[in-house]
């Protein structure tokens, strides 16, 4: 066992000394007292380093820093927007009516009109693919990514509320996935860049859980506008979207940039000012800060491929890096395909399962918001403790379980069966489903990707998941109109066996993140087999003596 370093020095051990059993002086005590506590953690650097830098949740500089990261947020608000807002509209028939669109009798749009409507949203956030990582990586930075990004939403949401035919609708839907693309690619890298690691799942996991905040005003809009009979009855909600959208580019320029953008763009000192302030209690010299730099100067390579916007070969040419891919695109693909899609076409759900009224429709609809609100903050409060894996799995497979109640309850009580209490049961059953859903896959659809993404591949990598959730969702999105129409109740079926088998995925290739840094998940890539390794704890002993702090490496073991 090496000597311990004196406390004078830096206090953060070395990258060389990262697989050493060695001790490491955290910090002097200030008081002579002796004592020592064992551990169990994923990262000993990482203990050391928090044990040094305690933050205060209530001081001003962390109050700044969820004001900073809210104006992030309104980039997933956004998104809910759209998400609940298409699902209200679509069950109004004053809506159905302008645009001579079919579905009366099915309480919602139906068929191939509906399904081209949802669909366009989804190619337009295909072709922003192509956009957003330049712009997330290029020399105006995430905040430059959030600011065209949120703009092309603005233009967006301007064109559908003003709509005067199907042609307009479309356009307007088209550009509102562009502008969601990039938004989607920059907000939430910004997110995960700037929250401290000790609380980096719970405030990446929050800005999912705004989609809710958007979903809820829209819906609550909706049950008071759908009494008129005039075209603002879906013309008001639609308009509410301009709102995140607004205070996105109003407010972006007044933010810091992320840290590790400025490490990447060789301004280094201006990444150790942020890190301080909102990671070191203003102490530039503070472990978690100098460990953070260090590990950034490490992972961060400006090399020529990062200049080339085109060039996406460093998401496959290794190992680690299709690994990386892989976690990426499980999220992207499972988050869209879990049966969540079902939300955009609630109010022909709850047709299916009896539902006469279309107020009554849109009621239950907000209802089914407000349960999927919570359950997402549960899970959003609980992903630094339960873990990313275990949510995931639990997760989809409580999805599968109460969609195979729904399926059994809407057959046999929905449609023309004369039986309420059935009907209600199929209907407690989507509530929670969307419940625990939202518990699971709304905190960790921002939080696994940028997690398990690497620092010089995160824009791009980030592009990518917003392809690969654009072309589930387009799928889904034009699938789940005309499978409806044509199938009914059976369609749930197809989630049902499609969990079944991401329960069977997660299980065998999904990677545990709780308790690393960024750069640390290298490692964990690297190895023969991640998933054991991203399993593996220490056992430190954190000694008091002597009027300091050390720490001990005592054993490994794999849970």
């Amino acid at each position: 066992m090496s000597s311990a370093k004196d406390a004078r020095s830096p206090p953060s051990p070395s990258l060389d000394e990262k697989h050493d059993n060695s001790q490491h002086v955290i910090h002097s005590a200030g008081a002579k007292t002796e004592g020592t506590k064992v551990l169990e953690v994923k990262n000993a650097d990482l203990a050391v380093a928090l044990t040094s830098t305690q933050l205060d949740p209530l001081s001003w500089a962390s109050i700044q820093l969820y004001l900073i990261l809210v104006v992030a947020f309104m980039g997933s608000m956004s998104n809910g927007f759209d998400g609940q807002v298409m699902g209200a509209v679509n069950g109004m028939n004053q809506y159905l009516n302008y645009f001579g669109i079919s579905g009366t009798d099915a309480g919602g749009g139906v068929g191939t009109a509906t399904a081209l409507i949802f669909g366009i949203y989804q190619i337009g956030s295909i072709v922003g693919v192509l956009l957003a990582g330049p712009l997330t990586d290029g020399k105006f930075g995430r905040r430059g990514g959030m600011f065209i990004g949120a703009t092309i939403i603005l233009i967006g949401a301007i064109v559908i509320t003003t709509a005067r035919d199907k042609s307009y609708l479309l356009g307007g839907r088209f550009v509102l996935g562009l502008g969601v693309s990039i938004t989607a690619t920059a907000c939430p890298s910004y997110v995960v860049e700037m929250a401290p690691p000790q609380w980096r799942g719970r405030l990446t996991g929050l800005f999912n859980t705004f989609y809710y905040a958007g979903s809820m005003l829209c819906t609550g809009i909706s049950i008071a506008t759908a009494r008129l009979s005039t075209t603002t009855s879906w013309r008001a909600p639609l308009a509410i979207q301009i709102v995140p959208a607004g205070i996105l580019v109003t407010f972006v320029w007044f933010l810091p940039e992320s840290p590790r953008w400025y490490v990447s763009a060789g301004k280094s000192d201006k990444a150790a000012q942020v890190l301080a302030k909102y990671h070191g209690n203003g102490d530039v010299n503070a472990p978690l800060v100098q460990l953070e730099l260090r590990e950034f100067e490490e992972s961060i390579k400006l090399d020529a491929s990062d200049k080339r916007w085109w060039d996406y070969s460093e998401l496959v040419n290794t190992s680690n890096a299709r690994y990386r891919t892989l976690m990426m695109l499980m999220m992207g693909f499972f988050g869209q395909w879990s049966g969540n899609g079902l939300g955009y076409f609630l109010t022909v759900l709850f047709k299916n399962a009896g539902v006469e009224s279309q107020e009554r429709r849109l009621v239950l609809n907000f209802v089914n918001t407000i349960v999927s609100a919570i359950g997402a903050s549960i899970g959003t409060s609980l992903c630094d403790t339960v873990g990313r894996r275990t949510m995931w799995f639990w997760g989809t497979f409580a999805s599968a379980c109460t969609l195979i109640i729904v399926t059994v309850c809407t057959a046999l009580f929905g449609e023309s069966s004369a039986n309420p209490d059935g009907a209600n049961a199929a209907i407690a059953f989507i509530f929670l489903f969307g419940f625990v859903f939202s518990f699971a896959y709304t905190p960790l659809q921002a939080l696994v990707p940028t997690e398990c993404l690497a620092n010089n591949t995160r824009a791009k990598g980030m592009a990518m998941y917003s392809l690969a959730v654009s072309c589930a969702g387009l799928v889904g999105n034009y699938a789940g109109p005309i499978a409806l129409q044509n199938i009914g109740w059976k369609y749930y079926i197809v989630y049902v066996c499609w969990d079944i088998f991401e329960c069977t995925m997660i299980w065998f290739f999904a990677v545990e993140t709780r308790g690393r840094t960024l750069e640390e998940l290298n490692d964990i890539f690297e190895s023969p087999n991640p998933v054991k390794a991203s399993l593996t704890k220490k056992k430190i002993a954190v000694v008091e003596k002597g009027g300091q702090v050390e720490v001990m490496d005592v054993e490994h073991e794999v849970v």
